[in-house]
This record gives structure tokens, sequence and C-alpha cells, in this order.
């Protein structure tokens, strides 16, 4: 594993693009509600969240819709999360021009499974591009450890598959780490799979941190692992390292890969578990039963605890274990990101403690 910079205002940097969650309450389908919770959203941010509620600097490339309400509100979450952001603000252009997405999310309930709607018409974050930002300031002058970018935004549009390709580069010329979650969305593919193919290629072969999952590897870089979904999870982790060690083929110059391993029993209660190889060490996090109140995010989860650990220069073996144990953290929250009150609660969770701390 490569040095981080010892030179940095940020910890982390991640490019996303925000929206809001609107969710029933009590876990009702949506049509079914007449109340409905919002909260600013976007999966980046709910990686950078591991990192800067337990106290490191953190910073959003975003862009706004100038004097929207939604950006106002927006805006207050980042702040209120600790977070720092940068992005330009550009003209709605009227009732039909530019805004913010939304996602309308049921959250599920027992053998009821969770639904997700996205409605990302007009979003402004699809216009995002390199010359938004001063990329030599923010990776050159201010310093960055760690660049995360993750494959939605990515595929998002021409425009920010561009703009992740320009980070990447700018990030690697400065010794910024790169860290790369692919996460596949079939509906951004759709027309553009071999233009998307090349970008995530040329992303993951500049790329410290590779993560994603069996569909992820397979669909976004070609590569063969086991087949999506099904029963006994736990059974699959050698087809899962199998698949790992030729991913690791493809791509020689990235140290860390990682992966998380899910099976649902039904919407509340989930076996979850994860893999990561470090260089040549495999560590393995085996599958256990978690509670979930909201399974939207534990992945994310995963990912922002596997780069804090990495941030924080612990030793790889505890690496996968603090990750599996925010990702489960994630989950007991009706924001889809955690928000670890320290430490000490994450490793609890990853030691089966629920007892009352006083």
């Amino acid at each position: 594993m490569k040095e981080l910079r010892k030179d940095y205002r940020y910890s982390l940097v991640v490019p996303t693009s925000m929206g809001v969650r609107i969710t029933p309450e009590n876990g009702q389908p949506v049509a079914a509600s007449d109340m409905f919770r919002m909260q600013a959203t976007s999966a980046e941010t709910n990686v950078a969240s591991i990192s800067s509620y337990l106290g490191l600097p953190v910073k959003v490339l975003t862009k706004f819709v100038k004097d929207s309400p939604i950006a106002a509100f927006i805006k207050a979450n980042l702040r209120a999360r600790g977070m720092d952001f940068e992005g330009k603000e550009i003209p709605q252009g009227g009732p039909w021009g530019y805004r913010h997405q939304f996602n309308i999310a049921d959250s599920g309930y027992g053998s009821r499974g969770p639904r997700v709607q996205n409605d990302r018409a007009g979003e402004v974050g699809r216009t995002l591009c390199v010359d938004d930002f001063d990329t030599e300031r923010i990776f050159g002058k201010e310093g960055v450890q760690i660049l995360h970018l993750s494959g939605l935004i990515a595929a998002l549009s021409p425009d920010t598959s561009r703009f992740c390709l320009e980070l990447a580069r700018c990030a690697k010329k400065y010794g910024t780490l790169i860290s790369f979650d692919l996460n596949f969305r079939a509906s951004f593919w759709e027309g553009r799979e071999e233009e998307l193919h090349n970008v995530f290629t040329e992303i993951a072969s500049v790329s410290d941190i590779l993560i994603g999952n069996e569909e992820d590897f397979q669909l976004c870089l070609g590569i063969k692992g086991p087949e999506a979904g099904g029963k006994d999870i736990a059974a699959k982790i050698e087809s899962f390292q199998n698949m790992i060690r030729e991913v690791k083929k493809s791509f020689p110059d990235t140290s860390v890969f990682a992966t998380t391993l899910r099976q649902v029993v039904d919407t509340n209660a989930h076996l979850w578990g994860a893999i990561t190889l470090v260089d040549d060490e495999w560590f393995i996090e085996p599958v256990r039963e978690i509670r979930v109140l909201d399974r939207i995010g534990g992945g994310d989860g995963f990912v922002g605890g596997l780069l804090y650990s990495i941030l924080k220069k612990w030793e790889p073996e505890k690496w996968v274990k603090f990750a599996w144990a925010t990702g489960a953290l994630a989950t007991t929250f009706l924001t889809d990101y955690a928000q670890p009150a320290d430490e000490d609660q994450v490793w609890s969770i990853y030691n089966g403690n629920a007892r009352v701390k006083r």
C-alpha cells in the first residue's frame, strides 16, 4: 500500500451530485402514506460521513441550483455533517430547467422488500465538469490524502465521465490515493456500454483502492465472477476470492480490493460479511446476522469505514472489521448515512456489544 500524503488540508475529497431522499414514516409504502421524511443525500457523501463524524477533514465537490431552497437545505446538511463543500451555482432556467435529484424510497418491512424510484430529470449534477474547479489548487496546494470516486458519478453523463477521469489524473499527479467504488447501475449504462467500460477501466487502472460486488466487477470491467444474489452467500467466499484474483491480474498496480457479502433473510434481517485483499494478503469477515432498520447506505458505510481505517494508518487486519461495523451501523439509521458517535461505538457493534453505555 502506498503512503498517504503528509502535507494535506483534506483527508478525503468526494465529487458528487446531491439530492434529496423522501421516505414514508414507519416503513410504509409510498402510495399508502401521507407523511414523509426528507433528507439530503448522495452515495458519495454517505461514504464521507464516516470520516467527517469521526473528526477528519472532508471536502465535497458538487454543483447547486442557484436560489433553490433544496440547495439551501443540502448546504445546511453538509455543514451539519462537518463537511466543507465547493460547487458552482447554476441558474434554474425556469420551471423546466435544472434541479436537484429526488429519490423516493419505500424502506420495506419484514417480507415486503424495499422499492426505490430515482427521479433525476434535469439533475444539475449531470453538468459537473473539471472546469468547475481549480484542481491544481485542490490537489496541488491544499493537498488531499484520498480522492473517492463512485461509478454513479462516472456514469451520470458524458460530462461527469470526463470529470471523474480528469480528477483521477490530477490526483495521481500529486500523489493522492484514489479510491473507486464501481457502483454499476444498468439504467445509467444503457446505450453507453463501450464508452463507460473504457472510462471505468481507465479509472480502475490508476486506482489504489478498488471496490465492487460480484455484479460490479463483471458488468463494469468484464471480469467473470460468481452469480449475483441467491442463498448461502458464505459458501461463495472462495468464488469471490477467485474473482478478485482475476481483477488483480488486470489491475496489478491497485493495492486494495474489497467487496461486501450480503444475503437478505428478510427486509429487517441480513447476513453481512466482507472480503479485502491488501497487497497479497486476504482479510475475511465471515457473514453474520445484523438487524436492519433501512438497508440503503450500508454498502457506502462499509466503504466509508474502510477509507477511514486507511486514513488512520491502522494495520490492514483492522480495516475489514471496522468497515463491516460501519456498514452495519448505517443500516440502523433512518438517514442513509451512518453518524458514528466515536470509534468505540463502532467497535462495540463489531464485538456484538449492544449494552447501554452510561
